[in-house]
């Protein structure tokens, strides 16, 4: 072991305070000498100890390496499964919550259709009884009245009537469907 220097004392004379500190200078350097050998000799120790038990205790830390490995490896498995059941909860919830408003949207788009076409056709119906156009139900109340008067003159002019007004009832159809085409055009350009 390394040993502890005495001081000198200092109320010597100066012959033996100079005496005393070479001597002690050379016990110091001596001293010195022994530390630095002793602390060379701990470490060729420690490297053969190193070197005796060193595959030991490298295959001990290999081991211990595997082991945690294993456990942080299961550990992140285990929550990229948790994830994933979590996304794919999160997917179906936004999957249904988006049919469900689709729905509605057609649902609320079909009944403005409904109320559009609604309205054009009564705007159609007033715009023909304006211009003096019979509807279906005139037309068919001006059939069995002219059947009647045919059958009191004893004519049959009921077929041409009936065909007049077939061609009438057929032009009136026709205008009310392009108007209605036309309408439907005009409104699916202003939604573009």
């Amino acid at each position: 072991m390394v040993t502890k220097l005495k001081k000198p004392v200092a109320n010597q004379s100066s012959n033996s305070a100079f005496e005393t500190s070479s001597a002690a200078g050379a016990h110091l350097a001596q001293n010195i000498k022994d530390s630095a050998q002793q602390i060379w000799l701990a470490g060729l120790g420690a490297f053969s100890k190193a070197q005796a038990e060193g595959g030991k205790v490298f295959e001990a830390l290999v081991k211990d390496g595997l082991g945690l490995q294993r456990k942080t490896q299961a550990a992140a498995e285990d929550k990229i499964a948790e994830a994933t059941s979590r996304m794919t909860d999160m997917a179906s919830g936004i999957t249904a919550k988006a049919a469900g408003v689709a729905t509605d949207l057609t649902a609320k788009a079909t009944g403005q259709w409904d109320k559009l076409e609604t309205i054009f056709e009564d705007r159609v119906a007033k715009a023909l009884r304006k211009l003096g156009v019979p509807t279906a139900k005139e037309v068919q109340t001006l059939i069995k009245r002219v059947d009647e008067l045919s059958k009191q003159s004893g004519k049959s002019t009921s077929k041409v009537i009936a065909k007049k007004v077939t061609v009438a009832g057929k032009v009136a159809t026709k205008t009310t469907n392009n108007v209605v085409k036309a309408a439907r055009k005009r409104a699916t350009a202003k939604k573009s």
